[in-house]
């Protein structure tokens, strides 16, 4: 048997069961027994889209046949794109970089990603997934360079690789279409009777809770503005329309026209574990 064929065996032996490969602020994984009861009637006959893919919870744990996954970030875009079509030299990257795994390591492979000079996409991949698996609270932060600047967390020993998982996520995305594009490109995309769900950058619920520099720009009161013109645009058109977001009184004047239900997500993303608990969440419906 070849290579190739023998890599191909090894992901048709995965179980159907998939998961997030990368941890991502405001990941659905915790909400997904919440999530669930509300999705709509005959989901299964419809194409899976989502605009702000993360680490991709709902997708993974749904395994639809038809998805389009889009995000704005390019590193998570080609990362995803490196699992589905190249899963094994992904796997081979990461075996390297989690032998020699430490903080002196951490901060060489950020700096060689950051530079980003002779890097194939697997090899780049691989380290998206490392310094991901090992920065500090897995957050994906970058400063106005686009360059990743999360320091090194403190972890004993991380998972940084999870072969199955790997193999499995490649699985489940062989039916996905990628693309690194901003949401506001569903109005040239969606189609009537497709699957919806926006997981954008939430409204801050403090002047000091914002977290939004997962890409260059950040997410704005603007942006949140255009986000609910897409989805009111989306709705005339058909669409199963699904949207998660802080509970805050500027979302809910946004969506006032649509069904508004709560969630209580818990939230682990805080370098103080006192501050570490539920926090109530909206989830806004047009069905």
């Amino acid at each position: 048997m070849t290579t190739s064929a023998a890599v191909a065996a090894r992901i048709e032996q995965q179980p159907r069961e998939a998961a997030p490969f990368v941890k991502w602020a405001g990941g659905k994984g915790r909400l997904l027994s919440q999530l669930r009861p509300l999705l709509p009637a005959g989901i299964a006959r419809m194409r899976h889209v989502e605009p702000f893919v993360g680490g991709g919870a709902l997708f993974f744990a749904r395994l639809p046949e038809r998805a389009l996954l889009t995000d704005i970030n390019p590193a998570l875009v080609a990362t995803y794109a490196a699992i589905r079509d190249d899963v094994q030299s992904v796997i081979e990257g990461l075996r390297a970089l989690a032998t020699r795994h430490s903080k002196e390591s951490y901060y060489q492979v950020r700096e060689r990603y950051n530079q980003g000079r002779r890097l194939s996409t697997s090899k780049r991949a691989a380290m998206f997934i490392y310094l991901n698996k090992t920065c500090f609270n897995g957050l994906h932060r970058v400063n106005r360079k686009g360059e990743f600047n999360v320091p090194v967390g403190s972890y004993k020993d991380p998972r940084i690789l999870n072969e199955n998982g790997l193999y499995a996520a490649s699985h489940a995305l062989r039916g996905a279409k990628l693309e690194c594009s901003g949401f506001e490109s569903l109005l040239e995309k969606a189609k009537p009777g497709d699957f919806v769900y926006f997981d954008p950058p939430y409204e801050p619920v403090s002047d000091t809770a914002s977290f939004t520099a997962y890409a260059r720009g950040g997410f704005s009161r603007e942006d949140q503005t255009r986000l609910r013109d897409v989805y009111r645009a989306l709705d005339r058109r058909g669409c199963k329309l699904m949207l998660s977001n802080s509970d805050v009184p500027v979302i809910r004047k946004l969506y006032l026209d649509f069904r508004i239900d709560t969630v209580a997500a818990p939230r682990a993303i805080n370098c103080n574990a006192k501050k570490r608990g539920n926090v109530i969440e909206l989830v806004v419906r047009n069905y």
